[in-house]
């Protein structure tokens, strides 16, 4: 059980509650970013559904439940919540090309790590959540097309492609999945979502238990914390529900009381490094899976980084900027992390104004702000230049209203 979690403690409690029956209806794993959390929430309902009683759980099972599992297509398992998949999705490509190309040792693994990577994302747009929802039509449209292209390349086909189809294969895919994570994958869970998730929950299950996976809880707006709580308070005997965050004291106090917390602590420098070296096959990149997956931008993040701060530079100067060509360098934010790490840029650079009374209240109408900016984008549609055009001109009001405080930030 759990052999693919790589320095984390959590994974021995979880074996222990699963073999002696304590495991609850409800957990919450918590922990940072790139702690593992989603691979163990995958792997408890893997293990869970397992029919091997001689070794259950094992990543080597090969029952008919465990082989689904692995390709996450299982109709008893259901993933919702906001995450960016596209970086993985890139690093997942490079690895499984690089495998068949070269007929490497670790293939199948590869070809299992890139499947995986794609179904993180398209698991999210399964039609019961999306029941009555006005882009439930386009969003079909670009499944079909991913799946299309997955069956040319997934269990149980033996053989692959060749080298310059398989190719064509993978950047069809990029291409699809980037647009259905761009377009339509919400930022923060909708209310009708968790009662089309409830309706499902209550639904008898022939193959055992049902697992609910709620990946970054803590964005879930006071209403739909409000709704989820109702079904927290009297599960379904047959489902199991994990909830995921990096922030447990963004989570409800009324949620946590009907929850177990697992605790999954941020992995050390080391355990990271294997992790890149064990799972996408790069043994000479140091440093943190973020880092990591983070030169799979089409933009590097230093470039990103000037970009913002010549946008603070021009609010503090009052010199008018190009928001269209900001956008546009940027590759008009796409994938939609671009966007965040822009915002993120842009409050590093004025993080010195916490120093001061009248700085760390500018600082919140500030951080207030780049988070409308990035809602107007994610949740509202508008365009990138458009909402930056707004940005630039809240942030100047800022400045005049302070006195010209953003001046020596």
């Amino acid at each position: 059980m759990f052999e693919n979690l790589v320095g984390q403690e959590a994974g021995k409690a979880l074996i222990s509650d699963i073999k002696n029956a304590r495991f609850p209806g409800a957990v919450l794993y918590s922990g940072s970013q790139s702690s593992g959390k989603l691979t163990a929430a995958l792997e408890t309902y893997r293990v869970f559904s397992c029919t091997n009683t001689a070794h259950k759980g094992s990543w080597q099972c090969t029952c008919f439940h465990c082989m689904q599992s692995k390709s996450l297509i299982s109709s008893n398992m259901m993933l919702l919540g906001p995450r960016d998949c596209a970086l993985e999705i890139a690093a997942a490509q490079k690895t499984f090309l690089l495998a068949a190309q070269t007929s490497a040792s670790y293939l199948t693994a590869a070809r299992y790590l890139y499947i995986r990577s794609i179904r993180k994302l398209t698991l999210r747009f399964n039609p019961i959540l999306w029941k009555g929802d006005s882009n439930l039509n386009k969003i079909g449209v670009i499944i079909e097309s991913i799946n299309e292209e997955l069956e040319k390349i997934d269990f149980p086909r033996q053989t692959l492609p060749p080298m310059e189809e398989l190719r064509k294969i993978t950047d069809n895919l990029l291409k699809e999945t980037q647009k259905l994570e761009n377009e339509f994958l919400y930022d923060s869970i909708p209310i009708s979502q968790i009662r089309n998730m409830e309706e499902w929950a209550h639904l008898k299950s022939e193959e055992g238990k049902k697992t609910i996976i709620i990946e970054n809880a803590d964005r879930m707006l006071e209403g739909v914390r409000n709704a989820l709580l109702k079904i927290l308070e009297e599960p379904p005997a047959d489902c199991v529900f994990i909830l995921l965050t990096s922030r447990r004291n963004a989570m409800m106090q009324t949620i946590l009381s009907r929850v177990r917390t697992y605790n999954f602590k941020e992995r050390s420098a080391d355990n990271q490094n294997e992790v890149i070296s064990r799972v996408f096959h790069e043994a000479d990149f140091k440093g943190s899976i973020n880092d990591y997956l983070l030169t799979f931008l089409p933009i590097p993040p230093s470039k990103i980084k000037i970009l913002a701060d010549d946008f603070c530079n021009s609010v503090s100067l009052r010199r008018i900027i190009d928001c269209n060509s900001i956008a546009k360098e940027n590759d008009n934010f796409s994938p939609r992390i671009e966007l965040r790490l822009f915002l993120h840029f842009i409050a590093l650079h004025y993080r010195k104004l916490l120093y001061s009374p009248a700085g760390a209240e500018a600082g919140a109408q500030i951080m207030g702000l780049l988070r409308t900016c990035y809602d107007n984008v994610i949740s509202y549609n508008q365009s990138p230049g458009a909402a930056l055009e707004v940005l630039f001109r809240d942030l100047s009001a800022v400045n005049v209203s302070n006195g010209g405080i953003l001046t020596n930030a």
